[in-house]
């Protein structure tokens, strides 16, 4: 009889150290759960907000993308208008030359009065010509200004979205020290 209360005695003392370790590990088990889903929760995060930037750098970037082509758009009805102006200004010129070779065979006083008016009118247009070239110049060298602005704002945007496309593909790659 001694022997069998010895022997349940040290049952109780081993089974009571058995469940000693047990609940141990089931502690760090649950710790080390608890930290992989802290881990997640912050890289769902991280995500999150990689992601809401992304699309907001991207609606900046169309915007941008939009700014840029109004601009190109009034530099080339600009470039449209200069060469329009020059054309005018030529055809100008040649009327003006043509009425000057004909007044020297202008047969009555009359008729030399109404060339003479003709040329005047005539270059009173080629004037009125070179005042819109000049406005039309100054308008296009400050459409090009801007629209290099423009541009170069755009080409921050879209080196800002490469960098953001960089730092997400090197987060979705698993580390050599984390296999997943």
């Amino acid at each position: 009889m001694q022997r069998f209360c010895l022997l349940i005695v040290v049952l109780l003392l081993t089974a009571n150290r058995s469940f000693g370790q047990s609940a141990s590990t089931d502690s760090q088990t649950l710790q080390a759960l608890l930290a992989e889903v802290r881990q997640l929760h912050h890289e769902l995060q991280t995500t999150t907000l990689a992601a809401q930037r992304a699309q907001i750098l991207l609606c900046r970037l169309q915007a941008q993308q939009s700014v840029v082509r109004r601009m190109q758009e009034r530099v080339d009805d600009t470039r449209s208008k200069l060469a329009q102006i020059h054309a005018e200004q030529k055809r100008l010129t040649s009327a003006v030359k043509q009425y000057e070779d004909s007044a020297s065979h202008a047969d009555t006083p009359a008729q030399e009065k109404e060339i003479a008016e003709v040329k005047a009118h005539l270059k009173a247009g080629l004037e009125t010509q070179t005042n819109n070239e000049q406005e039309a110049q100054a308008k296009l060298v400050e459409g090009e200004e801007q629209l290099r602005i423009e541009q170069a704002k755009l080409a921050e945007l879209e080196a800002h979205l490469d960098l953001l496309e960089k730092t997400m593909e090197r987060a979705s790659q698993p580390s050599a020290g984390n296999p997943q």
